[in-house]
């Protein structure tokens, strides 16, 4: 996997205002982010975020071979969304505002997911 041009589909990722934070993330909060470019500040949703995160991707690699494609949960004022990748314990993983428009932020999350899948070789 090329870290670099990955994390560039992220970066362009989160040039989208309502996007706090991107991820390629598996279970144990491993995977590439740049957190220098995290909007999200909040300390206590990012240990909430942590503590729950690895829960979610059990749920991915039990359900991954029945089609399971996305996750959402909501989290206080935000929503965190999981795009799986399929056939891996790996998912995109971003945090928006709860109130934001998450059809838009849905497109743009599958075009990034598709541009990953493109450089993963699938």
């Amino acid at each position: 996997m090329n870290d670099t041009e990955i994390l560039k589909v992220i970066e362009d990722l989160m040039r989208e205002e309502d996007i706090l934070a991107a991820m390629v993330s598996r279970k144990g909060f491993e995977g590439i982010s740049d957190p220098a470019k995290f909007k999200l500040n909040n300390v206590q949703v990012w240990t909430a975020l942590q503590n729950t995160m690895d829960d979610f991707f059990d749920i991915i690699a039990k359900f991954s071979g029945t089609g399971l494609d996305k996750i959402y949960f909501e989290l206080g004022e935000y929503d965190v969304l999981f795009f799986v990748l399929p056939g891996r314990d790996t998912a995109l993983v971003s945090v928006i505002p709860a109130l934001a428009n998450r059809g838009l932020l849905e497109v743009e999350m599958e075009n990034a997911r598709r541009d990953i899948l493109k450089l993963l070789g699938d």
